[in-house]
């Protein structure tokens, strides 16, 4: 079975290694005093609270050997060689938008960091895919529910 390799920056791989560990050492046990005292108050038979309980037990379970495999499938972004002549995970873009005539800053980031209120996308998202390895003057159209987006890079930074 092949797996995806994932990229990360090493922000992105410290919080998903800090998420997983919350989830072992804490979440785990919480979950797990949630059904101890939910069989308490009574046998798994119509009781809400217990398989609520088990729920959140499944869903943390899952959430572990996702991130697990993600942290053995991962590649560090390497922005720190200074290399900014193309779109790499990790930079920084300065766009203009086309229509509006409006300028834009986002940096490009693995899929678990994106955070579009902090201008962050990913380098999977329909404008990420588009400016993946160009260069600085390169127009590019991005499909969007809207219709068809133009931009052009006006600056690739290192953040």
């Amino acid at each position: 079975m092949s797996t995806k390799e994932v990229v990360l920056t090493k922000e992105g791989i410290l919080k998903l290694e800090g998420e997983l560990e919350y989830l072992k050492s804490v979440k785990r046990r919480e979950v797990s005093d949630r059904i101890k005292s939910a069989l308490e108050n009574g046998g798994v038979d119509e009781n809400s609270e217990y398989e609520d309980a088990k729920n959140e037990q499944a869903f943390v379970e899952g959430r572990i050997i996702s991130f697990e495999k993600m942290l053995k499938n991962v590649k560090v972004a390497d922005v720190e060689n200074g290399d900014t002549s193309a779109v790499s995970v990790g930079l920084t873009v300065l766009l203009k938008d086309l229509e509006y005539n409006d300028t834009v800053k986002y940096t490009i980031v693995g899929p678990i960091e994106s955070d579009v209120f902090n201008n962050k996308i990913s380098y999977e998202s329909p404008l990420g895919k588009a400016l993946m390895g160009k260069s600085t003057g390169t127009k590019i159209d991005v499909t969007a529910p809207a219709g068809v987006l133009r931009y052009e890079i006006l600056e690739i930074l290192n953040p």
